[in-house]
């Protein structure tokens, strides 16, 4: 099959793909419409709001589409979907709605697009096209459309569904380039050319001696199964004592030892009164090079066709079922002399239809956030032991109610299971672990919690496990289960009540903590799955235990004179109890600028607790300055912060210790007692 009729194939194929997508597109169009016979009567019933915002839910997930589509009137764009903004290179839809289509559209394409509006006015459609349209900033794209007459805000207009190809078209420019050079080099034996009796070389070109490093005088009179690789020498052999006269390849070997693809093609010859074989040898490293870019870009494009065919076809199933709940009911509850009880039960029905609905597309909000870079983290300090205990009384009853067992595992007090981190996005990778075990699980039990893990450092983590006794998961999917959609893959019934994002959204937020996940499973007996996150407190927190039983936990005779640098007066005071016991003197100073001023008029302080987040000048700063003047006085940095990095800005500024907040008081006085005690 030559390229032509490949060619050929693929865009029946694509053609064929947006079809299915067009029909897709139609199909919800359909639902919508349905969706709005039904609207004045649902209204007046108690689930108005949860109904109108799953429509309303329902209708935009044609905003956050994977397909660029847009809408024309009258030869004017009057709506773009945001896949279609970004592929215009837009950064809202009103830089972009309002234009002439022409404006889009390549001058080379005009004729056609006048064509096309004839036939869509007599046939509704249009089928598949290359075409080609502009950016805004005047980039070429290559593009496959196909449009469709619809009806749009109660008027005539045409859906546009377009395809970027630029990256198919700029691969098949580069195969094609390819090949022709290939073919001007056969055509001009650029390549290497040989004359040779019986594999010794009587004759050679310039080429031969570029391709393989060997001079012209080594050459002949050389074997030429030298220059043939040993792996592949054997059937170059067989070839010559056979007089095979059709083109193979095989691999080359130069002089300095590289290994390198090369065509043969030779001939049987008369030569000086003999009968030999003349061979061109062609290096055919860089089409073996843009072969595998093509097969590599083939990967790509068929994974990014799954991905599609797995979010479209998820996407009909998660949103089918619902909605049969919501129409479903809803044209129940039109049934005359209905009960109380049943009237209450159909509207708990569409609540609970509505919001599952809702968490759908939560879902796909989130995955977007987070490949757009858009998602944030809030870090506070987090109880890991309250989160745990909140997610296993929100369990408990559905768990009992399936006749499992609900077990958690705090070993850490209060007071140590502490962490620096999101605390929403802990609770979501929590909850959505243990509910996934709750679905995949029919009897025995589940369990979840932490240990702390030691590693060699100053540094520990805390290692999250949710173990079950559910169904299991193959060994080949223990990978595959953490990437988007995937459940579109699973046979099992179960795997069909998600959206298959849950696991990746999980994976996404672990990573963003500065965690790792994964899972060891066996098939039909259960699976645990693992996270960790960093835990900076926990060797610190041994560190100083040992240190106050041999040391702290001694008489402090000490007594110091203590600058605290805070402006939060709560904090303020609790370091001032926290350091009474052996201090003499006690100074204050809201602002970093203050703290400086104290230091020039009393050269004597013995020690600052330095808050890094002031007003004015920040704590980092303002440590600084007091440096350029004051090289001994003991600096404690202090933030509620914790971030990764803290510590080793708040050394370079200047600070000789550092400490997170809440102030750990025995941590705080073991610091000092290490440093006084000199």
């Amino acid at each position: 099959m030559n390229n032509s009729e490949k060619s050929k194939q693929e865009l029946i194929r694509e053609n064929q793909e947006l079809k299915e997508e067009i029909s897709s597109l139609k199909k919800i169009n359909e639902k919508n419409e349905l969706i709005l016979q039904n609207q004045d009567f649902i209204t007046k019933k108690s689930s108005e709001h949860a109904l109108e915002e799953s429509v309303k839910e329902y209708k935009n997930l044609i905003e956050i589409s994977p397909i660029a589509m847009c809408i024309i009137k009258d030869w004017h764009t009057i709506y773009f979907n945001p896949t279609a903004i970004h592929l215009f290179g837009a950064e809202s839809e009103q830089e972009i709605v309002g234009k002439h289509i022409l404006e889009l559209v390549h001058p080379d394409f005009h004729e056609l697009i006048n064509e096309n509006s004839k036939y869509l006015a007599e046939n509704g459609y249009v089928n598949m096209q290359e075409q080609r349209y502009f950016k805004l900033d005047g980039t070429i794209l290559d593009v496959e459309t196909q449009a469709k007459s619809i009806r749009f805000n109660d008027t005539n207009a045409t859906l546009v569904v377009i395809k970027d190809i630029t990256d198919r078209k700029k691969a098949e420019i580069a195969l094609k380039e390819s090949e022709e050079r290939y073919k001007a080099l056969h055509n001009a034996s650029f390549g290497g050319i040989v004359i040779h009796d019986k594999g010794r070389i009587l004759e050679c070109n310039k080429g031969l001696s570029e391709i393989t490093g060997y001079s012209y005088e080594e050459l002949i009179g050389m074997d030429g199964l030298l220059l043939i690789d040993i792996s592949t020498r054997e059937m170059v052999l067989k070839n010559i004592l056979t007089g095979y006269e059709k083109s193979y390849e095989a691999m080359g070997v130069r002089k300095n030892g590289e290994v390198y693809p090369v065509r043969l093609e030779a001939r049987n010859v008369p030569y000086k009164g003999k009968n030999v074989r003349t061979v061109e040898f062609r290096d055919i490293t860089e089409i073996k090079a843009a072969e595998q870019e093509l097969i590599v870009a083939k990967l790509h494009a068929e994974e990014s066709d799954r991905l599609k065919s797995a979010f479209l076809a998820n996407m009909s199933h998660e949103i089918r079922t619902p909605m049969n709940g919501i129409l479903g009911f809803a044209e129940l509850l039109k049934e005359p002399n209905l009960t109380e009880n049943e009237l209450q039960k159909y509207i708990r029905i569409i609540e609970k239809s509505g919001i599952r609905m809702l968490n759908i597309i939560n879902d796909i909000v989130d995955i977007s956030k987070i490949e757009a870079g858009l998602m944030k983290l809030n870090i506070t300090e987090t109880n890991i032991n309250e989160q745990i205990e909140y997610i296993y009384t929100f369990f408990k009853p559905e768990v009992e109610s399936k006749g499992l067992t609900l077990f958690k595992f705090t070993p850490l007090s209060n007071q140590k299971a502490v962490l620096n981190t999101d605390r929403e996005k802990v609770y979501a990778i929590l909850t959505n672990l243990v509910k996934n075990s709750v679905k995949y699980t029919e009897k025995g039990s589940i369990e979840f919690g932490y240990e702390i893990i030691e590693t060699i450092g100053d540094s520990s983590y805390f290692q999250f496990f949710v173990k079950d006794t559910g169904i299991g998961i193959s060994p080949d999917r223990t990978q595959a289960i953490f990437e988007r959609f995937i459940q579109a893959d699973i046979s099992d019934t179960k795997a069909n009540q998600g959206a298959g994002l849950g696991l990746s959204i999980t994976k996404a937020y672990v990573e963003m903590l500065g965690g790792n996940i994964w899972v060891e499973s066996t098939q039909g007996l259960g699976s645990t799955f693992y996270f960790t996150l960093p835990y900076q407190s926990d060797f610190n927190s041994k560190k100083i235990t040992s240190k106050l039983e041999s040391s702290v936990l001694k008489s402090i005779d000490f007594k110091l004179k203590i600058l605290i640098v805070e402006d939060d007066e709560v904090s303020e005071l609790l370091l001032s109890e926290t350091v009474k016991l052996f201090s003499r003197e006690i100074i204050r100073a809201r602002t970093g600028a203050e703290a400086i001023e104290a230091c020039k008029k009393d050269l004597d302080i013995d020690l600052i607790l330095m808050d890094i987040r002031l007003p004015e000048l920040g704590g980092y700063e303002a440590t600084r300055k007091i440096r350029e003047f004051n090289k001994k006085v003991f600096i404690v940095a202090q933030t509620a912060f914790g971030l990764s990095g803290s510590r080793e800005k708040a050394i370079e500024a200047g600070c000789n210790a550092y400490i997170s907040k809440p102030i750990n008081k025995e941590e705080l006085r073991c610091i000092l007692f290490d440093h006084f005690k000199k």
